[in-house]
């Protein structure tokens, strides 16, 4: 009568583990509710990375001075060369007026060679941020 409890016991042990493994199984399905925002905010951190000067990047300087010639600086090479960027910037204690970001220098130096011929001045630099 004992082997027949034992036996018993085993099937009743070896039951209850299948029922039990299969009611407390996990869906592999994951769902992740963000906010909308934040799609918004990546896009907007990814355009700064991509827009600010590091190391990797050139640029060329046309102009350095006071800060009303500067601006007019940058309005004239705007005019020029439209498909450009241009920005100025302060630098203790003049202003500077930097063109074009370019991760390869030939492609810096290309456009040099025709921005020399309206800003004789211009030169390429390495901005070290």
């Amino acid at each position: 009568m004992r082997k027949l409890t034992i036996k018993n016991h085993f099937y009743l042990l070896l039951i209850s583990f299948f029922i039990t493994s299969n009611s407390f199984s996990q869906e592999d399905k994951t769902t992740v509710i963000q906010d909308p925002r934040f799609g918004k905010l990546l896009k907007e951190k990814q355009n700064l990375d991509n827009s600010n000067e590091s190391d990797e990047n050139y640029t060329i300087q046309i102009f350095y001075g006071d800060k009303e010639s500067a601006k007019r600086a940058l309005v004239g090479f705007k005019k020029d060369f439209k498909d450009i960027e241009a920005t100025y910037l302060y630098t203790n204690p003049t202003y500077k007026v930097w063109v074009g970001k370019y991760k390869l220098r030939i492609n810096a130096e290309k456009d040099l060679v025709e921005i020399k011929k309206k800003y004789p001045t211009a030169f390429l630099i390495k901005p070290n941020r």
